[in-house]
This record gives structure tokens, C-alpha cells and sequence, in this order.
């Protein structure tokens, strides 16, 4: 029989949690007591007690656990959590001392992805989450990729990790990039992206800055609110040219920069930028007579050219 094909805009079936977890009808779940199990190392997805938690508590109480988490064994005896970690905690908030797992022998790369692929379900997942687990997705598939099995398709093809995470998650290569730019920001800016009140590309653009520099700039925002792109862009150029930057010339960067706090605009000339022009044997200051002497005399061309019209 002729397989079938899907009509325009006709909705693809989404795979359960089972396949999702690749246990759909092979393995069986075992009741695990709570206290042996410990959260995945570094968990980037968050739990939190909102209403929707208390929904979750409360179904909980009445049905059960529904779903089994995933597992695998600890050199100790114990579990570590892979999949599962708001149920859980919903049923020990439930008053439950055990919850169905299903247990899995994973190694540190697999059991990240699994992790990464089966939180990344959720509905709602806050910029910071995405960031740290797609960075953790994306490290583990590039050493799994420099250890593939001698019988795995990818021996022998340039095999690229962001495009396999970017297809897995659904998004662009360079969104990806955007979000995993989005660990290096210290934890306070981070949670500005968070509760919206900083735009990613903004926040994108401050992670390339040292974090002394973020620092400044979350102090700078807290006493004046939210900085434009068009300041971050201008403080950028400026740690270009100069590398390293004050907290009162990083102010007045920025103050520059919004419309009407400053009367004339200034034009810098950076050392950097002159050296390309003088040689070693010149100084600042003899750089800076030449250059004075040379718009001189271009004034006065410019002059004696519009009197002899």
C-alpha cells in the first residue's frame, strides 16, 4: 500500500512521552524511593511552585503519577533524575514517598541529550533554560560526534552538531547561537531576558563584554532604566578600540548616546586607529599637530575654492 501523504496544513502526529523517551512498549517502570533519586548535574529547567505546579499536586493526589520518570543508576546505589524532575517534586510536595521510574544505563553525553530533547517539550521555557540546555546539548552531541561507533552513519561525513540541535529544537542555527551566547551573562542581566524586560538581541550583544563591564552596565540601567541597542552598539565600538573602559566613561558613553543629553556630538580618533597612518617615531601629540595642521589647510582650499565661485 502506497504510503500517505499529508495534506497542505494537515497537522503531523506528535510522538508521546514514551517515544519521546525511547521506552514505548520495551521497558517497564519499577516504584523507586524519592530520597534515592538526585537531580541531573546541573539542571538548566527550572521547578517552580506556580499554578500550574499546584495543578500538577493536585492530580497527582488524586490519580497518581501517571507518566514514570527516567532514571539511571549512581556508582552509590542511587538514581539520577534524566527526565522528571516537576513530577517529583509534585509528588513529594503530594505527601508520596515512592514514584514509578523507568531505569536506563545512559553515559554523562546521552543522558544530557535525552534530558535536554525531553524537557524541551514544555510549553513554556524560559530563555535562560533554553540557553544553558541547548549549550549542554550541544557540547555533549560534539564529543559524542568525535567518538562515533564504527558502525554509525556519521563515520566519515562532516558531521555538524548545531545543525543537528538546531533541527531537533526547531530553530535557526544562529538563534541557537543566541541563546547559548546567552550563558556568558552575568546572572542579573540574564534574568532581565528572562522577565522580558530586555530584548535577546540586546542581551546577545552585552554577552561579548567582560563581566566587570556587564556589572556596570546592570548598575547603569537599575538607576536609569533599560539601555537602548544603539548604546550598547556605541559602548561595543568603544571596547574595540579601547579594550577596557571605566564606570564613569562607560556612563558617559552611553549618556552621549541618547538624544538630547549632550549639545555637539564628539569625533574620537583613537591611538590605534592613527598608527595605521604615523609611524613608531611619532607621539600623540605630534600626530595630533599634523592632523590639525592638515585640516588647516583643507579649510583654507575649501574656503578659497567657494570665494572663487
Amino acid at each position: 500500500m502506497a504510503e500517505k501523504k499529508l495534506r497542505p496544513g494537515q497537522k503531523i502526529k506528535m510522538v508521546s512521552v514514551d517515544e519521546l523517551l525511547g521506552c514505548a512498549g520495551e521497558e517497564s517502570s519499577l516504584e523507586i524511593d524519592i530520597n534515592r533519586i538526585q537531580p541531573f548535574q546541573n539542571h538548566p529547567f527550572k521547578v517552580v511552585d506556580d499554578a500550574k505546579m499546584d495543578d500538577l499536586v493536585n492530580s497527582i493526589r488524586q490519580n497518581g503519577v501517571l507518566t514514570p520518570v527516567l532514571v539511571r543508576p549512581t556508582d552509590d546505589g542511587g538514581y539520577e533524575m534524566i527526565s522528571g524532575h516537576r513530577r517529583m517534586h509534585a509528588a513529594e510536595r503530594a505527601g508520596l514517598a515512592t514514584i514509578p521510574a523507568i531505569i536506563r544505563e545512559l553515559t554523562d553525553d546521552d543522558a544530557t541529550i535525552v534530558m535536554v530533547e525531553a524537557n524541551s517539550q514544555r510549553e513554556e521555557i524560559l530563555p535562560s533554560e533554553k540557553a544553558f540546555a541547548y549549550k549542554m546539548r550541544y557540547e555533549a552531541t560534539k564529543r559524542k560526534a568525535g567518538r562515533p561507533d564504527k558502525n554509525s552513519p556519521q563515520v566519515g561525513t562532516n558531521f555538524r552538531a548545531d545543525e543537528e540541535l538546531a533541527k531537533e529544537v526547531g530553530e535557526s542555527k544562529n538563534q541557537v547561537y543566541r541563546f547559548i551566547r546567552l550563558t556568558d551573562l552575568i546572572p542579573e542581566l540574564l534574568e532581565m531576558v528572562d522577565t522580558k524586560k530586555m530584548p535577546l538581541v540586546t542581551a546577545v550583544d552585552i554577552s561579548y563584554m567582560d563581566q566587570k563591564v556587564q556589572q556596570y552596565l546592570y548598575e547603569y540601567i537599575k538607576e536609569n532604566g533599560m539601555v537602548k541597542s544603539y548604546q550598547v552598539t556605541a559602548l561595543r565600538k568603544y571596547l574595540e578600540d579601547y579594550e577596557s573602559i571605566s564606570q564613569s566613561k562607560m556612563i558617559t558613553v552611553l549618556n552621549e548616546m541618547i538624544t538630547g543629553k549632550t549639545q555637539s556630538k564628539s569625533v574620537h580618533f583613537t591611538e590605534k586607529k592613527l598608527r595605521k597612518y604615523f609611524s613608531s617615531n611619532y607621539t600623540v601629540n605630534d600626530m595630533e599637530k599634523i592632523m590639525i595642521r592638515l585640516l588647516e589647510k583643507w579649510k583654507s582650499e575649501q574656503e578659497g575654492g567657494n570665494n572663487g565661485i
